[in-house]
């Protein structure tokens, strides 16, 4: 309570009645595979031509992330978190410069395709121990990085000495960066983290003051990764060092408290296909999305083969798109634009809305040609099948999860359980320590209550009434003395959800006009 110990009219502002909750993000995704470059911390990028700034574009046949985040932004998406892969152990690519330390953004060899050059700024000032004289204000760091070089080729500066048939893919330049910690152009402040080449730091224990060459110029050497296909353990990411965990694990940072969608391009492999899966589960506010393996004509049950699981769903078959770096025709898994299509009829409708009978944007054909006989055992095993209609286009043809549980079976019911338990988790944390008595049980209720009042009126919920279609009980019948002794809340909320009309049955019959006499 306020003190008053001066006579005057004192103002004061309270809080009553109910407090609001803020839906959560519904659509944002992560994306985890190898990339042609760029850090492993997962990054966050609102489009396609901000993943090519940072990760690169195609650079294998077999690797597929560029066409799924191309996808995902063609269909709808809006925020995407990439979680770079590296098959482990890998090294980091570097180069030093006296005191100053260069190293590529994230580990791998493609660290060593990247030249940098450290010269003196080009802004000078005068020199306070010669008058008349000036000295530069810093340092310039130029860096340039090449989608391939020719083997054997020797280093070279592309920065004095340019060589038309040898540009490099990208090229950053830094000028006026100052070694001093508490100038704003301390170098650490203006290029990590804005690189997407380079990050800089001193060397241990540097010189006082620090000692970087005049101009030196060389090639990263030393970055690299295991051979192979990276497995489930480099997909976990799980390392002592938090700064070193990348993956799953990366997943997990406060910086990634917003992904909603899992979704790993082209992962077929059944451990790593299990973990994104586990991950889902354990986190309880995420949802997977499983390709098929290409070239099946007829994919097995995935509840079996996989998992059964009400945080996954499985689509078939790849389709076929137009390349966007090379615009020939290019055979991919469905994922990226499937979650593509997820954020869209989010946007468009609400989570509660299937994901499903939706254009399926860039697609040009699909692998297999599926008609309704095909669908007839694909649907029963949890299957979403992606078809081709006359007049239509192709579109999403299936909104079922890998789970067994028929309260489960539909993506859109899942989706709108995850998107109000998070809601209401994140918009209630004020709860936790207030004196458990009947005016919080009751404030408990009606905020609860307002919330799910909005949905309802949306649509996400069936029934004509408040009455049926949610009840929020918070009070005696759901708490015992025992409860309230050991400081528990306990709240009881009944939400009938709207189910997708898979089945549309339409009974028609003749009617007959008797006869009149």
């Amino acid at each position: 309570m306020p003190e008053y110990l001066h006579p005057n009219v004192h103002i004061e502002e309270i809080a009553r009645g109910p407090r609001p909750i803020e839906g959560v993000a519904t659509s944002t995704a992560a994306f985890l595979g190898e990339t042609e470059r760029g850090p492993l911390r997962p990054r966050l990028v609102t489009g396609y031509d901000e993943y090519l700034r940072w990760y690169g574009g195609v650079f294998a046949p077999d690797k597929f992330m560029p066409y799924a985040v191309n996808g995902f932004f063609e269909n709808g998406g809006t925020r995407a978190f990439i979680c770079r892969i590296v098959k482990r152990p890998a090294t980091v690519a570097i180069a030093s410069f006296n005191d100053l330390r260069v190293a590529a953004v994230g580990a791998g060899s493609w660290g060593n395709r990247v030249f940098v050059e450290v010269k003196a700024s080009t802004t000078r000032i005068p020199d306070p121990n010669n008058p008349g004289q000036s000295i530069p204000m810093g340092i310039r760091v130029q860096a340039a990085y090449w989608h391939s070089l020719p083997a054997g080729a020797a280093p070279f500066n592309p920065f004095d000495n340019p060589q038309p048939s040898r540009q490099p893919t990208l090229a950053e330049d830094f000028d006026d960066l100052s070694l001093n910690e508490a100038s704003p152009d301390f170098f650490r402040k203006r290029v990590n983290g804005s690189s997407m080449l380079v990050v800089l730091d001193f060397i241990p224990a540097p010189a006082q003051p620090p000692n970087v060459p005049p101009a030196a110029g060389a090639m990263l050497a030393g970055g690299g990764e295991a051979a192979g296909l990276p497995e489930s353990v480099d997909f976990d990411g799980a390392d002592p060092d938090p700064a070193l965990r990348a993956g799953l694990e990366a997943l997990l940072l406060d910086d990634c408290r917003d992904v909603a969608l899992v979704h790993a391009p082209g992962v077929t492999d059944l451990a790593t296909v299990k973990s994104i899966i586990g991950h889902c589960e354990k986190q309880r506010f995420r949802f997977a999305v499983i390709d098929c393996t290409p070239h099946v004509a007829a994919p097995d049950e995935p509840r079996a083969a996989i998992q059964e699981s009400p945080y996954a769903a499985f689509y078939y078959p790849w389709i076929e798109i137009s390349d966007p770096q090379a615009s020939a025709r290019k055979l991919v898994p469905p994922g990226g634009h499937v979650l593509g299509i997820y954020a869209r009829t989010d946007a468009e409708r609400g989570v509660f809305k299937a994901p499903a009978n939706e254009v399926v944007r860039g697609a040009l054909d699909l692998e297999y040609r599926i008609d309704e006989a095909t669908q007839d055992t694909l649907n029963p095993k949890g299957i979403n099948a992606i078809r081709q209609f006359p007049g239509r286009g192709i579109l999403l043809w299936g909104a079922r999860t890998l789970s067994a549980d028929p309260l489960w079976k539909y993506v859109s019911v899942r989706r709108l359980f995850m998107f109000l338990e998070a809601s209401i988790y994140d918009g209630t944390q004020w709860v936790v320590f207030e004196p458990n008595d009947e005016k919080l049980w009751a404030q408990v209720k009606d905020t609860i209550r307002l919330f799910l009042r909005g949905q309802w009126r949306l649509g996400a919920m069936m029934g004509v009434t408040e009455e049926q279609a949610f009840f929020v009980t918070c009070d005696r019948t759901t708490m015992t003395q025992d409860d309230i002794l050991n400081g528990r809340l306990v709240c009881e909320i009944g939400i009938a959800p709207v189910r997708p009309a898979e089945f549309v049955i339409f009974r028609l019959f003749q009617k007959t006009i008797e006869a009149q006499c």
